[in-house]
């Protein structure tokens, strides 16, 4: 199936997975969906190799056996996506005249699996995700899924937060912090600031970034006395930040002093799942409980309170100017007001 030359301009792949993630970085993908293609198009190249084949040879029928080689193993929405990885791995190398043709897309079409775009989720009770929170005891941890469960921010978003993000009565803890709220904040106590503008590497406050925030707009989220204390705590043993940017979150293993990375708030979560029952290698999005899971749980708890859609969504940071506007117009009255009322108690 490969073509002599390799591609268009001439250039011989003897790697093609390899040129194809790195075509990918060129075009912005996130290192997060670099690495599931890689994982998944190294897994397939494994399988035809065993087939006697390779990636740039393969046919209909061994991209058929290798689906069929998942099932029983994995989930029917995790076999469609990774399906599509090949299918799109495939569609992208025949677009640059690196393959003569993409054996993946008539396998697409007669394929039982689809992806869930919608996935039922597990269903974890306050009282339940309590007795989870409760488990963790290292202050580093229980800030991290405390702060992500109770402000419903994304894992980069936690990761870009900064200490002048942060604004909390640290004098309760008779902590001398030394920290300056940014202007945002200063007649907005006990709040976070989550900005829109980080992206993946770009540099701000200072710091190149590794994660992007998806925000519409920059968003103002108040924290309840659980969070601030578990923040509070956190900051008591925090070691001294390499970046001058001065992380929130930073490492205290190997990379001691570093910003948290995504992978690191990943790695937290799922092990502490992982002790719970509540995440398993193959599980899918209805089974595993990940960050991201911790975000659903934010969304579901808090709009069932309230049934205010709107709060919720400026909170999550999805809605337009115009909307968040309105309710930043008078914070205390309104996404304050809303919240302290309604947030559960989770520590």
């Amino acid at each position: 199936m490969a073509t002599e030359s390799g591609v268009e301009d001439g250039t011989t792949i003897d790697d093609p997975i390899a040129y194809f993630l790195e075509e990918q970085r060129y075009h912005g993908k996130s290192e997060r969906t670099i690495d599931a293609y890689e994982r998944v198009l190294r897994q397939f190249e494994t399988f035809v190799r065993a087939e006697e084949s390779t990636p740039a040879d393969a046919t209909r029928r061994e991209c058929m056996a290798w689906v069929h080689s998942l099932r029983g193993r994995r989930e029917s929405s995790t076999i469609a996506s990774y399906a599509s990885y090949v299918h799109r791995f495939y569609e992208y190398m025949t677009r640059v005249e690196a393959f003569e043709g993409n054996p993946m897309a008539l396998v697409m079409e007669e394929m039982g699996e689809s992806i869930d775009t919608n996935p039922t989720r597990r269903e974890i009770s306050i009282p339940e995700m309590r007795d989870f929170v409760d488990e963790i005891t290292h202050p580093l941890e229980r800030a991290v899924v405390v702060t992500l469960l109770k402000t419903g921010v994304r894992v980069g978003e936690l990761c870009n937060l900064d200490l002048r993000d942060l604004h909390v009565d640290a004098d309760q803890f008779g902590l001398d912090l030394g920290w300056t709220p940014r202007v945002a904040l200063e007649s907005r106590p006990q709040s976070l600031y989550v900005d829109s503008k980080p992206a993946r590497g770009s540099v701000y406050n200072g710091e190149k970034r590794s994660a992007s925030n998806k925000r519409k707009r920059e968003t103002v989220i108040p924290v309840d006395q659980e969070v601030a204390t578990v923040l509070l705590e956190w900051l008591a043993i925090r070691p001294d930040p390499v970046s001058p940017a001065d992380p929130l979150f930073v490492d205290t293993g190997g990379d001691w002093g570093h910003r948290l990375e995504p992978s690191d708030i990943r790695y937290i979560v799922e092990r502490h799942a992982r002790e719970q029952g509540w995440y398993r290698t193959g599980g899918g999005a209805s089974e595993n409980v990940t960050p991201h899971y911790f975000r659903h749980f934010f969304t579901t708890h808090l709009r069932d309170r309230t049934g205010d859609r709107g709060v919720v969504k400026y909170l999550r940071g999805d809605v337009a100017s115009d909307i968040i506007d309105t309710y930043t117009h008078d914070w205390g009255d309104q996404v304050r007001t809303v919240y302290e009322s309604n947030i559960y108690s989770i520590c």
